[in-house]
């Protein structure tokens, strides 16, 4: 029978993790409606903890509720982690994730008090995917099946090749989201009005124009992360028939891939709808948290199959005789 430990831990660090993605979604929300210097003092809202909720004031100030609200939820991980685990590494892991959470605390202030400089504004967006991707590790290591994988013994190791391919796609996918932190923090998501030519041509012009230029770069960087995705996909496929689970998420990202396509062309055909430049940013941070889920996971695989089992001796009847 499950315990209580087992129960409920891996259910809070799902929760935590989920709520991680409502934050990211509700942090695109303040930038594509313009929203990051609505309520100018920080940590308070107009020197009030509560302010009427109104305009931009409801897309900032919410936010900073959903990040208080994770904020705690995290330090209530950590806690709990450290209290009941064994395993040091999940310890480190769970403190890691705490440190990312108050780091980011403290660069969401930095960017409101120096009114959103681009730097910092950046390594806030990168910041939290890194810490969406701790709290998903967090959440894959505390389930029941993390071990279950290490006592199944009919399961498939993944060859060297998947591995390399995980790592690689979770690497592209993340500069990809640095490359679109970067244009929307310098207001250039529409620096390039059309689709798929960029001011009528294959290559844009005046690539010199830092605006044009990320813009181009944000462009030219989905292509390659549409064919790592793309070539992840077939590399589950091959090597690992037998891993469910996996296979499922790679098809996932598979059609996640088309969509996000379809919604980059839409920002940019619907002037920067904000709904549609929300689901745009949202479909991303999926895409790379399922990314850091394959990964994760096809390691793990491929350490249960590297690292020998412990089996019982049993003895025979004629030595026990």
């Amino acid at each position: 029978m499950t315990s209580n430990r087992s129960l409920w831990l891996p259910r809070f660090a799902k929760l935590t993790c989920l709520s991680t993605y409502l934050l990211i979604v509700v942090g695109s929300l303040v930038t594509t409606t313009g929203s990051g210097l609505a309520v100018p003092d920080w940590p308070l809202s107009f020197g009030q903890f509560f302010p009427e909720m109104k305009g931009g004031v409801l897309f900032e100030h919410g936010h900073r509720m959903v990040a208080g609200s994770v904020g705690l939820m995290m330090t209530a991980l950590a806690i709990w982690v450290w209290l009941v685990e064994k395993r040091r590494w999940l310890k480190m892991l769970a403190l890691t994730a705490w440190f990312a959470v108050v780091l980011q605390a403290i660069l969401g202030g930095v960017t409101v008090l120096h009114q959103l400089p681009v730097p910092v504004s950046v390594s806030h967006s990168g910041l939290a995917m890194i810490f969406f991707a701790l709290t998903a590790f967090i959440a894959l290591a505390t389930d029941n099946s993390w071990d279950a994988m290490r006592e199944n013994t009919s399961f498939e190791p993944p060859s060297a090749a998947l591995t390399k391919f995980a790592i690689a796609a979770a690497v592209v996918v993340y500069i990809q989201i640095l490359f679109g932190a970067i244009m929307r923090h310098m207001g250039a998501g529409m620096a390039i009005p059309d689709w798929p030519l960029s001011y009528g041509q294959i290559i844009a012009p005046r690539l010199d124009v830092a605006t044009i230029g990320f813009n181009f770069a944000h462009r030219t960087w989905a292509w390659v992360t549409a064919s790592a995705l793309v070539i992840l996909f077939f590399a589950v496929r091959r090597h690992s028939r037998r891993e469910h689970g996996l296979r499922a998420w790679a098809h996932l990202l598979a059609g996640l891939v088309f969509v996000q396509i379809l919604l980059g062309a839409w920002t940019v055909w619907s002037i920067k709808d904000y709904v549609v430049t929300t689901l745009h940013v949202a479909t991303g941070a999926a895409i790379w948290i399922i990314t850091i889920a394959v990964m994760i996971r096809t390691l793990r695989l491929r350490h249960t199959a590297t690292v020998p089992h412990t089996v019982p001796v049993v003895k025979s009847r004629e030595a026990l005789a």
